[in-house]
């Protein structure tokens, strides 16, 4: 290939994956203004798959100590690499992460896998940090 088509064949990679970053995130912006879980504790999770990687929302409209650390664990021990990443854990928990498989040669892991292992971590991060009872 040339060096031009290499550009262009960049230049196209990056205005697509701009365009999922937009999309993401006037979707995320609609589904926290229309759809907040009926259990505030009850965190959302969301995965989709991009060209070379997941995109992975995480939403609870309470905010949750700690559970970042259990789902940043959880993308380490899928082995994924986290690219970019946006958290707000002010009023309530919202996790945008756009994550790639760190060995491409150890097979194909699929969005329904990713969804599963982050909400697993979830779980396990709930049943250890139960709130007292007041």
């Amino acid at each position: 290939q040339s060096e031009t088509s290499i550009i262009m064949d960049a230049s196209k990679y990056i205005q697509n994956l701009k365009k999922k970053v937009e999309r993401f995130k006037e979707d995320t912006a609609a589904e926290q203004s229309s759809s907040e879980p009926t259990d505030p504790t009850t965190p959302m999770v969301k995965v989709e798959t991009l060209e070379k990687g997941f995109m992975i929302k995480v939403f609870s409209g309470e905010n949750q100590p700690g559970m970042l650390v259990s789902v940043l664990e959880a993308f380490e021990d899928m082995g994924l690499d986290v690219l970019e990443a946006r958290v707000s854990c002010t009023d309530s928990f919202s996790l945008h992460a756009m994550g790639v498989k760190q060995n491409e040669d150890e097979g194909r892991m699929d969005a329904g896998a990713v969804k599963q292992a982050v909400t697993d971590a979830i779980t396990s991060w709930g049943k250890t940090n139960v709130p007292p009872f007041l």
